[in-house]
């Protein structure tokens, strides 16, 4: 079954991309939710002309998302947390902890777009921060003892 997205779903793609799933997904929750649309062929004729008027949008949204990306290459981003004995942590380091640290920094990014393994030790880990879908930016932070 071949749909067209209305959204971005997870593991399956972004909004207005073509897709093609098995007919169950697309009857039984895709289309219901308002997720997808059958792609019918005014459907698609529909979304290439909507394609070619945002081109021009989407150039704009990319360079800012690129603008944010190297203000956040720039960060040094410490996040404090309690500690045990040795290095390991009370709880976890998480994407809501690395959105609050970035927003003291002053760049506001939802938590939704950061993806971290979860820590649970001291030391120096990577996220990955999706600010648009061509724009991923390799975030480094510093899990350090809260004084």
């Amino acid at each position: 079954m071949e749909l067209i997205l209305k959204q971005d779903v997870e593991n399956l793609g972004f909004k207005d991309d073509v897709v093609t799933v098995k007919n169950g997904y697309g009857r039984n929750f895709l289309i219901p939710t308002g997720k997808a649309i059958l792609a019918t062929v005014s459907a698609k004729k529909v979304l290439a002309e909507n394609l070619k008027q945002r081109a021009f949008k989407e150039k704009k949204i990319v360079d800012d998302a690129n603008a944010i990306a190297e203000a956040l290459k720039a960060l040094e981003v410490k996040i404090a947390a309690k500690v045990g004995a040795g290095d390991k942590l009370f709880g976890s380091v998480n994407n809501i902890d690395v959105a609050e640290a970035l927003e003291k920094e002053g760049q506001n990014i939802e938590k939704k777009f950061i993806t971290v393994t979860t820590v649970k030790r001291l030391g120096k880990y990577n996220a990955s921060v999706r600010l648009h879908r061509d724009v991923i930016v390799d975030l480094p932070f510093e899990v350090i003892a809260q004084a």
